[in-house]
C-alpha cells in the first residue's frame, strides 16, 4: 500500500471540507424540502434525486436511473452504478434523501429547517444528520479517491431512496425486482449516531420496530363526573392498568414472548465497557430498564417498550366528565431473537390473560423494519474497523446492531449482504426533532475515514480478496 497516496486521498477529502464546499453543498441539499411524511412534498423528494444527486453522480461516471415506487405511499428511488472491473469487489452504498416532517414552527428563533445555519461546531437544518449530510460525506469521499487515484479500484452501486421516514415503503419490492442489478459484496452505508462524537463507530445491524395503538372504547359520549363518577368505568384508568401489565414500574418487559433469547456471551462481550454517558443528550436513568443488564445491553441487546402518546378526553380543555374512550400509541423496539410475526399476537394473548380483553390492539399500517445483526468478528467488520483505526489512530466502537431501526433487513434478507454502517452523526443531533444539526468536527473526521476506507478497498480488494 502506498501510504503517501492514501494520505493524499484523505487530505483531499478533508480539503473539501476546509474549503467550505461541504457546507455549501449540504446547504443546497437541505434547501430541498423532501418531507416524505408530507404528501404535498412528493415533488421535492423527486427533485432531490433529479437535482441533488443525479448530476453529481453522473459527473463522477455513474450510470443513473430513477425508478417509480410501486407502493403509492412511497417516493422514487435512484440507482447509480459504476463498474470499473467486474473482477473487482462491488460495494453497495445507501442513503435516503427524504426527511422527517420539518416542524418549522418549533425550531429555535433564528433557525429554519430548510435554511442551513452555522453556529460554532453545528450545522443546523432538517436532514443535516438524517440523512443528507451522511451520504454526502460518502459521495465526497468517493470523489476524493477519484481525484487522487483517477479510479476507485472497485465497483460501486448507490441506492438513494425517498421513503425511509415512512418505513422505506416499496424498498423491499424494489430490491426483489432488481436483485441481480443490486448484486454486491458488501453494504457500506451511513446513518444513525456515533456512540460518542469523538470516537468513530461501526454497527452491523439494527433493532427492529413495530408500533400500534391500544384502544378502549366503552360507550358513546362523555358523562358528568358528579352524576356518574363511581358508576361508570374510566377507560383511561383501565388502559393505564393494561399498560402496567406490559411493563413494570421500571420498564421491565412482562410479556414473555417479548423477552429475547439472543443476548449471548459473545454479544455481551462485544457490548462490554461501551461508553454511553457523555455530553450528548440527557443523563441515563440508571434504575430504568432490565435490572440485571448493563445500560449498553439494555439499548443494544434487549427489547424496549415505549408509550409514544396517550389520550383520553380533551387534554387541552378538560371537562368534568367520565371519558368514553382512551388510546395509547405504543412502540416495541426489538432485537434479533424476537419473532416479529408474533409480537402483536403475543400481546393479544397477554392482555387476555391479564383480564383486558376489551382493550383492542390496532396495528399501524406504517412500514417498519425487522431486526438484524452481524457478528463483530465477520471479515468485513474487522476490515472496516482496522481501516478506521489506521486513519484515526484509535479503535472504533463496534456495535452488533444500532439501537434504532433501519431498512437493513432488506439488504440482509433479500440481497444477502453483510452490512457495515459507519455513522457520521452523534446522539445529541436532534434528528426527528426541531433544531436538527450535524457537527462540523465529526463531518470533517468522517470524510477522512471514508476516503481511507475506500482507498483500502480499492488497494486490497477487501477481506475476501485481499
Amino acid at each position: 500500500m502506498n501510504k503517501d497516496d492514501r494520505s493524499s486521498a484523505i487530505a483531499a477529502a478533508q480539503d473539501y471540507f476546509d474549503a467550505g464546499t461541504f457546507r455549501a453543498d449540504l446547504a443546497a441539499l437541505v434547501a430541498i424540502g423532501s418531507e416524505s411524511q408530507n404528501p404535498d412534498a412528493r415533488d421535492e423528494c423527486r427533485r432531490y434525486l433529479a437535482e441533488g444527486m443525479r448530476p453529481r453522480l453522473s459527473a463522477l461516471g455513474f450510470n443513473c436511473e430513477s425508478f417509480e415506487n410501486t407502493d403509492p405511499r412511497g417516493g422514487p428511488i435512484l440507482l447509480a452504478t459504476l463498474i470499473e472491473d467486474p473482477a473487482r469487489p462491488t460495494v453497495l452504498i445507501y442513503g435516503h434523501g427524504d426527511v422527517i416532517r420539518a416542524q418549522a414552527d418549533a425550531w429555535r428563533e433564528g433557525l429554519h429547517p430548510f435554511d442551513l445555519k452555522e453556529e460554532g461546531d453545528r450545522l443546523y437544518g432538517r436532514g443535516t444528520a438524517d440523512n443528507k449530510g451522511q451520504h454526502l460525506v460518502n459521495i465526497a469521499a468517493l470523489e476524493a479517491l477519484m481525484k487522487t487515484r483517477g479510479a476507485l479500484g472497485f465497483n460501486v452501486k448507490i441506492v438513494i431512496e425517498t421513503s425511509e421516514e415512512t418505513g422505506s415503503v416499496g424498498l423491499p419490492e424494489f430490491f426483489e425486482a432488481e436483485k441481480e442489478r443490486l448484486a454486491a459484496d458488501v453494504l457500506i452505508a451511513s446513518d444513525g449516531p456515533r456512540l460518542q462524537p469523538e470516537t468513530p463507530t461501526i454497527f452491523m445491524g439494527s433493532r427492529g420496530g413495530t408500533s400500534f395503538d391500544l384502544v378502549l372504547e366503552l360507550r358513546e359520549g362523555a358523562h358528568h363526573s358528579g352524576n356518574w363518577g363511581g358508576l361508570l368505568s374510566d377507560p383511561a384508568t383501565i388502559l393505564a392498568h393494561a399498560l402496567a401489565s406490559i411493563v413494570d414500574r421500571r420498564g421491565q418487559i412482562l410479556v414473555p414472548e417479548w423477552r429475547p433469547t439472543s443476548l449471548t456471551d459473545d454479544i455481551r462481550a462485544a457490548l462490554r465497557d461501551l461508553p454511553l454517558e457523555g455530553e450528548a443528550g440527557p443523563a441515563i436513568d440508571p434504575d430504568w430498564g432490565e435490572a440485571d443488564l448493563t445500560p449498553a445491553e439494555r439499548v443494544f441487546g434487549w427489547n424496549s417498550f415505549a408509550v409514544l402518546a396517550m389520550t383520553s378526553g380533551v387534554p387541552e380543555a378538560p371537562v368534568n366528565a367520565i371519558s368514553a374512550s382512551a388510546r395509547a400509541t405504543c412502540q416495541l423496539r426489538y432485537v434479533v431473537g424476537t419473532d416479529p410475526d408474533d409480537i402483536l399476537p403475543a400481546l393479544r394473548r397477554h392482555l387476555d390473560r391479564e383480564g383486558f380483553g376489551d382493550v383492542e390492539v390496532r396495528a399501524h399500517d406504517r412500514g417498519f423494519f425487522a431486526a438484524t445483526r452481524l457478528s463483530p468478528d465477520h471479515p468485513w467488520a474487522r476490515f472496516v474497523a482496522a481501516s478506521i483505526e489506521e486513519t484515526s489512530g484509535r479503535a472504533p466502537h463496534v456495535l452488533p446492531n444500532l439501537a434504532g431501526s433501519l431498512p437493513n433487513d432488506s439488504f440482509v434478507d433479500i440481497l444477502g449482504l453483510p452490512t457495515i454502517w459507519v455513522p457520521h452523526s452523534y446522539r445529541g443531533c436532534s434528528q426527528h426533532a426541531p433544531d436538527e444539526h450535524l457537527l462540523k468536527s465529526v463531518s470533517r473526521d468522517a470524510l477522512g475515514l471514508m476516503a481511507g476506507l475506500f482507498w483500502d478497498i480499492g488497494e486490497t480488494g477487501g477481506p475476501e480478496r485481499g
